[in-house]
């Protein structure tokens, strides 16, 4: 596995390009990133345009994670966003965590969600939020870098007419 992880890397057009479609494949492979298939560049295009304006105006936080070295293929991201409201502001929500379907099970992701949780430890956030849709296991995986359940809400996403999954929050203190 050769990962280099890149905290806030330039978001130049290829970068663009290469995030969508990384999240394309990840939403097409069932991955819980805010679609459910199937979906199209055109479903992701005005959520991602809004993600990384955030990222521009300073309210998020980028962390890509490339195959071959900081050069090579976008293959996984985390984002920090970050809190406005001034009693929150000492902690952070990681949104848009993924990592390609075909590069899971190797070690990319653990390693990048620990670069992330080092990443709001140097911006001195006190903990991490991290929501999670149910049904999908994942919690697990978030389990074993520290994350614990501290809230859930049944039935919160409805990822299809007659499917309804859990909201479940997930806390890591960093203090």
């Amino acid at each position: 596995m050769s990962l280099t992880l890149v905290r806030d890397p330039q978001l130049t057009p290829a970068l663009r390009e290469e995030l969508a479609d990384l999240w394309l494949d990840v939403s097409q492979a069932g991955g819980a990133v805010g679609f459910v298939p199937p979906v199209t560049a055109e479903d992701i295009a005005p959520v991602m345009r809004g993600q990384l304006d955030d990222v521009t105006a300073g309210g998020a936080r980028m962390l890509g994670a490339y195959e071959g070295g900081a050069r090579g293929r976008l293959i996984g991201t985390a984002f920090l966003k970050l809190n406005s409201h001034h009693l929150m502001t000492h902690w952070c929500t990681l949104v848009t965590v993924m990592v390609h379907p075909a590069l899971q099970g190797g070690g990319r992701g653990k390693a990048m969600m620990r670069e992330a949780i080092e990443m709001a430890r140097d911006l001195d956030f006190q903990a991490v939020r991290l929501g999670v849709r149910g049904g999908e296991g994942t919690e697990r995986f978030y389990e074993t870098v520290g994350f614990k359940e501290v809230g859930r809400v049944p039935a919160a996403i409805r990822v299809a007419p007659d499917d309804h999954r859990d909201d479940i929050t997930m806390w890591l203190p960093l203090v």
